[in-house]
């Protein structure tokens, strides 16, 4: 049965200037196929939380790994990222076989690993992770939303819309902020001198 254990991987969260990047690994139980799994950008918010709640009851295993602010900024985004993955493929209370990873790189895992372009739309097993990553993500984001009013991180997930960048402008940088991102740095920059 094992060699039957692959699990999904996939992060959200790269290119937002604020919040951690969020990863989450999933294994799929075969005997109970999940209908509409697809690459979470091509979901709508509803469709997305509704397979978010069947996956999160269907699968064999399924768990998320994160990197904070502070971390994306003294690693940098894409070490970060693999960081992220690497967390959600340890915290699964089954050890996978293999995992299939969304994208060109491949974080250092317990088990082999194949990165796969695209794998989001294409693999069952990574679209399953794009769902449970980007719905964790975005229900933090809108808790971050209350706690740092202004920003609408609630609408924008801190990703750099004209909305986000004249709060940013306006308001300051706060500590979920990422310093290392440029919009956010030039800010700063304004703010020291």
């Amino acid at each position: 049965m094992r060699d039957e254990l692959v699990c999904g991987v996939d992060e959200v969260g790269r290119g937002p200037l604020a919040g951690p990047v969020v990863a989450a690994a999933v294994i799929l139980d075969p005997r109970r196929p999940i209908d509409g799994l697809a690459d979470s950008k091509k979901l709508s918010e509803k469709r997305r939380q509704q397979l978010f709640d069947t996956i999160c009851d269907r699968a064999l295993a399924w768990s998320l790994g994160r990197a904070e602010v502070a971390e994306i900024d003294t690693v940098n985004i894409l070490q970060a990222s693999l960081l992220a993955m690497r967390r959600a493929v340890d915290a699964l209370g089954v050890a996978p076989a293999h995992a299939l990873v969304d994208g060109n790189r491949v974080p250092l895992l317990d088990c082999p690993a194949r990165a796969i372009v695209g794998g989001d739309d294409s693999q069952p097993c990574i679209s399953a992770a794009s769902i449970v990553a980007k719905v964790a993500r975005d229900r933090e984001m809108v808790e971050l939303d209350a706690r740092y009013p202004g920003y609408g991180l609630a609408r924008h997930k801190g990703y750099p819309t004209k909305a986000h960048l004249a709060a940013l402008a306006a308001l300051g940088v706060t500590e979920i902020h990422r310093r290392s991102f440029a919009p956010v740095r030039r800010i700063c920059a304004r703010a020291d001198r």
